[in-house]
């Protein structure tokens, strides 16, 4: 399996894959490259409708360009736990942007999520995500009001009075629910629109016909929220609850 970076001759059988609409896996195996590297390829530049192989080349020989006055001055790559490799866990947190990116979060916004969920302790102080992004603090303030008005962060004061920014798995049930809330909002206002527009009217049967489709889905959503919320994070903190029990008598 070759390593390195890509070639742009690998680069054009990729675009040609896509154009084939071949999956990443099949891609990879042509190229004998790990099917991670097809997907990060992708995904970084454009995703598989716009992805041209030559923008690709170039927009990796400035990224390359402009990491090298970092590693003239010997930059040292955070130090991971657990053994991981730093370089491993870089990439892909690179990937787990630009997938962030494409769902329709802004750059800036993708990479602190990002960044969140690949810590393990699930929260960072503003100036810890600054050090890491190695951006400026007023850029984190930004994105993380951007981000809580999402309801895909929240904030609380740790013991030394500093406010942190946390991921974890309520904030994905607050989402869903705040999904089907918008969901409704707009079949309440496709409904009014099939009365003024009049009812068995081409445009006021395409408005109720969006109406009952998402006011299907919304209903679904909830339920299922509902029950993963249950089934997955209730019974889990219940076990782990009952396994401490015993040592606490001890």
């Amino acid at each position: 399996m070759p390593g390195g970076r890509l070639t742009q001759q690998e680069r054009q059988q990729i675009a040609l894959g896509l154009a084939d609409s071949l999956p990443y896996a099949e891609i990879a195996r042509r190229l004998e490259r790990p099917t991670s590297t097809v997907t990060r390829e992708v995904m970084r530049n454009g995703g598989p409708t716009a992805y041209r192989a030559d923008l690709a080349h170039r927009a990796t020989e400035r990224r390359a360009h402009r990491r090298r006055p970092a590693s003239s001055r010997g930059a040292e790559p955070v130090p991971q736990p657990h053994g991981r490799d730093a370089e491993a866990v870089r990439e892909y947190e690179e990937l787990l942007t630009t997938v962030l990116m494409q769902s329709g979060l802004p750059k800036m916004m993708a990479r602190v999520m990002a960044c969140l969920y690949t810590t393990d302790a699930g929260s960072l102080t503003a100036s810890e995500l600054a050090q890491r992004l190695q951006v400026s603090p007023p850029s984190i303030s930004k994105a993380i009001a951007f981000l809580e008005g999402l309801e895909l962060v929240r904030r609380e004061r740790d013991e030394r009075r500093r406010e942190r920014y946390i991921v974890d798995n309520d904030l994905w049930y607050q989402s869903m629910i705040r999904s089907a809330r918008d969901n409704d909002r707009f079949v309440e206002v496709a409904r009014q629109g099939v009365g003024i527009l009049g009812s068995g009217t081409p445009a006021a049967a395409r408005l109720e016909s969006a109406a009952r489709f998402l006011d299907f889905v919304s209903e679904s959503l909830i339920r299922a929220a509902e029950q993963a919320r249950e089934v997955l994070y209730t019974k889990a903190e219940t076990t782990s609850g009952d396994t401490a029990e015993p040592r606490s008598d001890r």
